[in-house]
């Protein structure tokens, strides 16, 4: 299980699970991943399932990159407790994910390994996630830019004329 080794306060506020992900949401260190489709936070435990599952199946082949550190405290009152009397006790940590994060990354297989192994963490997760390579990235973000560069052409023509 992940956990920080320290923290400067013990109890921290729930906050909001809105906007998508900037930071994180390409891949890094592997050829693969898994991609998040749906905010959630996402367990120590689950996250350690998810590992797992993975490096179970990819035998000793391959590396697994775990991009996503469980740093939010969620605290829980015991059962049966009247309201009031304060906040609970931290019970558990949680990493909060937003769409387009990134979450594990996988390299060394071959692609049908790596979309087996995925398929299998993904089932150990809260939320739609999808398989997600390098090579499609690179595409993806090369026809942006050529998009932009398409509109910026049409604008100057269409500014002398």
């Amino acid at each position: 299980m992940l956990l920080p080794k320290r923290v400067k306060y013990r109890k921290v506020h729930r906050g909001r699970l809105k906007g998508k992900a900037t930071r994180g949401a390409k891949i890094t260190y592997g050829e693969y991943g898994i991609q998040a489709m749906e905010p959630a936070w996402i367990t120590s435990n689950q996250i350690e399932a998810a590992r797992i599952a993975m490096t179970r199946y990819i035998k000793r082949g391959g590396q697994v990159w775990i991009k996503i550190f469980p740093d939010k405290p969620i605290t829980e009152k015991p059962a049966e407790t009247r309201m009031g009397s304060g906040k609970g006790s931290p019970e558990y940590w949680v990493a909060v994910v937003k769409p387009n994060r990134i979450m594990f990354e996988i390299a060394g297989v071959t692609e049908e390994i790596a979309r087996e192994a995925v398929r299998l963490a993904i089932h150990k997760l809260p939320i739609k996630c999808k398989f997600v390579s390098k090579e499609n990235q690179l595409k993806e973000e090369q026809a942006k830019e050529e998009k932009i560069k398409e509109e910026q052409a049409k604008q100057e023509q269409g500014g002398e004329g």
